[in-house]
């Protein structure tokens, strides 16, 4: 499996895995080609969408492991040709992704609460990391959840391979400028 370097991570949300509702299929079939699109599913029922996000482009498709349905999910997304990722909440304890390790090419790791931007990372995900580096030793790790120039290189230490940055890169002055901060962010930053 190629690495990732870079990707656009779209939020789904339903209104009732998480309070917020965003974007459809539409959406991410509209930004096809623009970057590899990374479609992060925070719905109660994931089962129900995968084949309309695949087929609108979507190269990443991950759902949590508190939805419904996860291992049916996992094994259509496989079918369906994306990449398979599985998320999980900060109160989620590790031990729920053991079952489906080895059916993932993604793992997402949240430092946040799911479904609002702008709050406030967690730094018990640094070690959440590492641990789930250790369990998954080939998986991509991705952060998502308040990640910033200052806690970048901390994540990537621990062994994340995809940092997600919202709030501190549109909220910028300069978005271009901050971008580039958190992906060359050294300790101390």
């Amino acid at each position: 499996m190629a690495p990732v370097s870079a990707a656009l991570h779209l939020d789904v949300m339903d209104g009732h895995f998480v309070p917020n509702l965003t974007m459809g299929p539409d959406t991410v079939r509209a930004l096809r080609g623009v970057a590899p699109l990374d479609v992060h599913l925070m719905v109660t029922h994931p089962g129900n969408f995968i084949a309309a996000f695949a087929e609108a482009g979507a190269d990443v498709l991950t759902v949590h492991v508190e939805a419904t349905g996860v291992p049916e999910t996992l094994a259509a997304i496989r079918d369906a040709g994306p990449r398979v990722g599985l998320a999980l909440r900060p109160a989620t304890p590790l031990s729920a992704l053991e079952p489906y390790l080895g059916s993932v090419d993604l793992v997402l790791v949240m430092s946040v609460e799911p479904g609002f931007g702008g709050q406030r990372f967690d730094p018990a995900a640094i070690e959440r990391v590492r641990e789930v580096r250790a369990r998954a030793p080939g998986a991509i790790i991705e952060v998502d959840g308040g990640v910033n120039r200052r806690n970048a290189a901390a994540l990537r230490d621990a062994g994340a391979d995809l940092l997600v940055a919202g709030s501190a890169i549109f909220g910028a002055e300069d978005p271009v400028a901050a971008a580039v901060a958190i992906a060359g962010a050294s300790p101390g930053d």
